[in-house]
């Protein structure tokens, strides 16, 4: 998959890479925020098209930062398409809790990354084989990850099922931003109206 692109050679830290001044430890760093930029580049653009300077300029970083913190713009993508941290934070509650965690962590997720951690896979414009990959990657490591710890049966198409209501969940939120209502509610009341739908699918066995 690797393409060419414009050369960037690696340079120690700039005030630049860092966002708002903040360094390290302010409220954005430089990786999320190059990360962040990079799931849009990659999710709007296919592959070939999508640049590190692009994404440099996008979040607000030197090019030479990116080199820095991921190598090439493979090892980025790679980095892109990886849903395990969401994951890990997903599926962290016990099952009885489950339903009620996801709906939280959802919208926790969405605030603290400025953008949905699933939906990319439903909307990347990429070529057939980075769509490919994409998806392959959120059926093992979402879809799969749930299976794995679903009691009874149809374990696989209830884990299907969940994934479709958090897929579900971010795009309406996205869809009704910022006027919607969905917008200007709590994430408790969210979770009370939308967890117990999915939590029946989790019981379902």
């Amino acid at each position: 998959m690797s393409t060419p692109d414009e050369p960037v050679s690696p340079a120690a830290t700039t005030p630049e890479d860092r966002i708002g001044g903040g360094g390290e430890e302010g409220p954005e760093t430089g990786r999320d925020a190059i990360i962040r930029a990079a799931r849009r580049a990659f999710t709007l653009k296919p592959y070939a098209e999508v640049t590190m300077r692009g994404i440099a300029a996008a979040a607000g970083v030197s090019p030479s930062l990116i080199v820095k913190r991921f190598g090439t713009k493979e090892a980025l993508f790679n980095t892109v398409v990886d849903f395990r941290p969401a994951a890990a934070e997903l599926f962290s509650a016990p099952l009885p809790d489950l339903g009620r965690h996801l709906v939280l962590t959802m919208v926790d997720l969405r605030d603290r990354l400025r953008g949905d951690p699933l939906l990319r896979v439903v909307f990347s414009l990429g070529i057939e084989d980075e769509r490919t990959l994409l998806r392959a990657r959120f059926r093992e490591q979402i879809t799969g990850h749930l299976t794995a710890v679903l009691t009874g049966p149809d374990a696989r198409l209830r884990a299907e099922l969940v994934a479709g209501q958090l897929l579900g969940l971010g795009a309406t939120l996205s869809l009704h931003r910022p006027d919607g209502a969905t917008a200007h509610t709590t994430a408790d009341r969210l979770a009370d109206l939308y967890a117990p739908g999915i939590q029946h699918l989790i019981d379902a066995g």
